[in-house]
């Protein structure tokens, strides 16, 4: 039955394409359906339609022959996957208190900081941070959400992997670290 009910949505689909381009005349005359080949769809019988209508309508679509293939698509990279690069340059980094780099950070500084390389202003203060963007489950991390530890008084930039890139406190640099490793209190999506 489900090959039945597919067949005349093929055939619906064909014809409706087909006479929407003007490639089909029907008359009203009885014909004999014909077995035709869809690419991506496979063979199915559409009467008073040919192989050759179906080929001349789809032909509009195809490349001309010996027509190079056209170019691949370029991966898109998000604002936070440009973010996380951004942090990654910084990874040894000195940690100090109110730097928002380019040499030193605090851990909103960092975020801030890798944000803005990535074409967004973030707020400087990580609870604003954790105040503003689009909130998003733990279960649900991708690269670049920026994830609030302590109650908010802390702020880094989920690498993947379960990590986070972030400027821990003084004496310790930049670093990447578990998320595990503190207790999480939220992320948010920029």
């Amino acid at each position: 039955m489900a090959s039945s009910t597919f067949k005349r949505s093929a055939r619906r689909a064909v014809v409706a394409g087909a006479l929407a381009f003007g490639a089909v005349t029907v008359s009203a005359a009885p014909a004999l359906a014909e077995p035709i080949s869809i690419p991506g769809v496979g063979t199915v019988d559409v009467p008073g339609v040919s192989q050759a209508q179906v080929d001349s309508v789809l032909g509009n679509f195809a490349p001309a022959p010996g027509a190079p293939a056209p170019a691949p698509l370029a991966p898109v990279v998000t604002a936070g996957e440009k973010a996380v690069k951004a942090a990654e340059s910084k990874l040894g980094a000195p940690y100090v208190y109110g730097s928002a780099g380019p040499d030193s950070f605090d851990c909103s500084g960092l975020v801030q900081w890798a944000y803005k390389q990535a074409g967004l202003n973030l707020p400087r203060t990580s609870y604003d941070q954790a105040a503003a963007g689009v909130a998003v489950p733990q279960s649900d991390l991708r690269l670049g959400d920026v994830i609030s530890f302590y109650g908010g008084s802390h702020s880094g930039i989920y690498a993947g992997n379960g990590n986070v890139i972030h400027a821990s406190t003084a004496g310790q640099p930049v670093k990447l670290a578990p998320v595990s490793s503190m207790p999480f209190d939220g992320a948010r999506r920029y």
